[in-house]
């Protein structure tokens, strides 16, 4: 299986696995993702996600394979229906790692060796991550003679300062995991990989514990506010506050601030 998913106790563990091509995306393997955090995000066994990666690497990004795909709507001879085509091709590309921004669990990107171009899409679209010093982050697509257009030069406009991507995406030039978590885009990182998926699946254990009407109200509201005006932003909250605050949830903790002792939440 070129992706695999473990769930215990309410984590799911996502693999990126084909660790024999350093995790590259093959179109299987790219819709794959998009399907499985569509499905995860109506499980209700699952609480909160972590992404990681089979072997020494986390994604070597897009195979050749996918490429060659993308090349062959070149056959078609009418150029309105060959772009037409192109660019419904790039919008299931883009949905695909948009599935996971939608997801309304955490999900934690857990980073090892390469992650390189569509790879670093994935992890702009986590909510935040964890990686090793090693790590190797880039923005490779400038170097292919196209523009990255998944989803990490948008994203990372959030995450790091304008001029920091703007050097990353026209340069090319990898950076080290030290580097990022400096910069602000990897939360915390941990000296190998034994202790990074170790750090990632404590993470994810506690998330876990949390309300899921709660998390899934903060995830959402995260992602409006990013992409909305602060008013736009404090209405959407507030509509979503005023559906849902009066729930078991809040009853739960309540209590369990009070008798000293864990909330329970049920799914």
């Amino acid at each position: 299986m070129e992706l695999t998913v473990d769930v215990r106790e309410q984590v799911a563990w996502v693999t990126l696995n084909r660790p024999e091509k350093a995790n590259a995306l093959n179109g299987s393997l790219w819709f794959e993702i998009g399907k499985t955090f569509r499905e995860l995000a109506h499980d209700s066994r699952v609480r909160a996600c972590v992404l990681t990666g089979a072997g020494k690497h986390f994604c070597a990004g897009i195979d050749f394979s996918l490429l060659a795909e993308i090349g062959a709507l070149r056959q078609e001879a009418c150029p309105g229906r060959q772009r037409e085509r192109l660019l419904q091709k790039i919008l299931e590309l883009q949905h695909a790692f948009t599935e996971i921004e939608r997801c309304p669990k955490p999900v934690l990107a857990a980073v090892q060796g390469g992650c390189v171009g569509a790879g670093l899409d994935l992890v702009a679209a986590c909510d935040f991550v964890y990686a090793t010093p090693e790590a190797r982050f880039q923005i490779k697509e400038i170097d292919l003679a196209i523009a990255a257009d998944i989803g990490s030069l948008q994203r990372l406009l959030h995450t790091l300062p304008q001029g920091r991507v703007r050097e990353l995406a026209f340069s090319a030039e990898p950076f080290s995991g030290a580097e990022a978590e400096r910069w602000g885009l990897v939360n915390r990182l941990f000296e190998d990989p034994e202790a990074l998926h170790a750090g990632a699946l404590a993470r994810a254990q506690q998330l876990a514990q949390k309300s899921p009407l709660a998390m899934h109200s903060t995830k959402e509201s995260l992602v409006y506010s990013r992409d909305h005006s602060v008013s736009e932003g404090l209405r959407h909250i507030a509509l979503r506050n005023a559906a849902l605050l009066f729930s078991e949830d809040l009853d739960a903790a309540l209590d369990a601030m009070t008798q000293q002792h864990p909330p329970q939440f049920r799914d």
